[in-house]
């Protein structure tokens, strides 16, 4: 009987040591690369100037290590169009965007193009209020391209990406530091 009673206590003596706060594991960096270009306008709709390429919209999360979602965030974004080429002289295919109370950000763009030596990739810099940026790139899942990519990080694939009726959606969620 002893050992019952012990058995039955021990779930609340770990309940009594385990931590109460959940961590999240950050999102990895990735290279700027060449081609950005500060000081991009605020809009979510990065391709409204673009006439070619697949619609793709991208929404998320911004998180901070616990979990928490960040409120006013910005997510800073810059790609290359549906033919592999940068906008170097405007801010066509690059817009910042806030995250809203529960963290929540979206924008639309168009599926990038393949240019020489790099897989199809969106890149982001996140920033948190008052704290780090991250930034990093976002790969189109399922592409043969990505395992030619010497910077393809499988862990930064576009989540539920889903193309319907020429339209693309997906999801993905940043945790950065505070």
């Amino acid at each position: 009987m002893t050992v019952l009673a012990l058995g039955a206590l021990w779930p609340a003596a770990l309940a009594q040591t385990a931590p109460t706060a959940r961590t999240c594991t950050l999102t990895p960096a990735e290279t700027e690369g060449p081609y950005y270009t500060p000081g991009a306008p605020a809009r979510s709709d990065l391709a409204a100037d673009v006439r070619t390429g697949t619609p793709l919209t991208v929404s998320g999360q911004v998180l901070d290590q616990n979990c928490q979602p960040l409120r006013g965030a910005t997510v800073d974004v810059w790609q290359a169009d549906a033919e592999g080429q940068y906008d170097n002289s405007g801010y066509t295919l690059r817009g910042k965007v806030t995250t809203d109370a529960r963290g929540r950000y979206t924008f639309q763009t168009v599926v990038p193009g393949e240019y020489p030596g790099r897989t199809p990739h969106i890149h982001v810099k996140v920033t948190a209020p008052g704290g780090r940026t991250l930034t990093t790139q976002l790969y189109i899942p399922g592409l043969a391209s990505n395992a030619r990519d010497r910077i393809y990080q499988a862990q930064m694939q576009l989540q539920n990406y889903r193309l319907q009726g020429g339209r693309a959606t997906a999801t993905y969620t940043f945790v950065v530091q505070r």
